[in-house]
């Protein structure tokens, strides 16, 4: 039986959820069809390619594409936020999760244990999804009380830059 749990909210039309990096518990097969039969049509690796290798996941990217789900890999170091060039990639990556969402589609974000990397992209999604962010962690953190670990993720997940995504 999967150790993988699944924590998810509606968010924009959709289903947004967050998780642990599959194979954490040891059964990376077993994660993998879980994930596969909630069927996001996108998944956001937060976790590092060493983290994901130290778990047996290192081929996720592509075993999940195989499986019918879009993948972006965003690593961000555990316990941090971004920095360098990750907001340009994450203004493409989020406007196809809201696309997604916008649609009813579900999106699935992961990090090493489902709470900080993974918590911040969720809460900035609900917020660019024009959630306002007390009530966005509110909720959030109903389902998942550890999400968004440090105070930059936090400053990260609410910052302005959502201020001049397009609609």
């Amino acid at each position: 039986m999967p150790n993988l749990v699944v924590h998810a909210l509606q968010v924009g039309g959709g289903t947004l959820a967050l998780t642990s990096v599959p194979g954490g518990g040891g059964d990376y097969s077993g994660d993998l069809d879980l994930i596969a039969d909630w069927a996001p049509g996108l998944v956001i690796s937060m976790t590092t390619l060493a983290e994901l290798v130290a778990v047996g996941a290192g081929d996720f990217g592509s075993d999940i594409q195989g499986r019918a789900s879009r993948w972006a890999h965003l690593p961000v170091d555990d316990f941090s936020a971004p920095g360098g060039d990750f907001d340009e990639q994450w203004k493409v990556v989020s406007a196809t999760a809201r696309h997604a969402l916008s649609g009813g589609g579900r999106v699935l974000v992961h990090c090493r244990g489902g709470c900080g990397r993974s918590g911040m992209a969720v809460l900035r999604l609900m917020i660019e999804c024009r959630e306002p962010p007390e009530t966005a962690l509110k909720r959030l953190r109903a389902i998942r009380p550890c999400a968004v670990e440090t105070e930059a993720q936090m400053l990260w997940a609410v910052s302005p830059a959502q201020s001049h995504i397009a609609d």
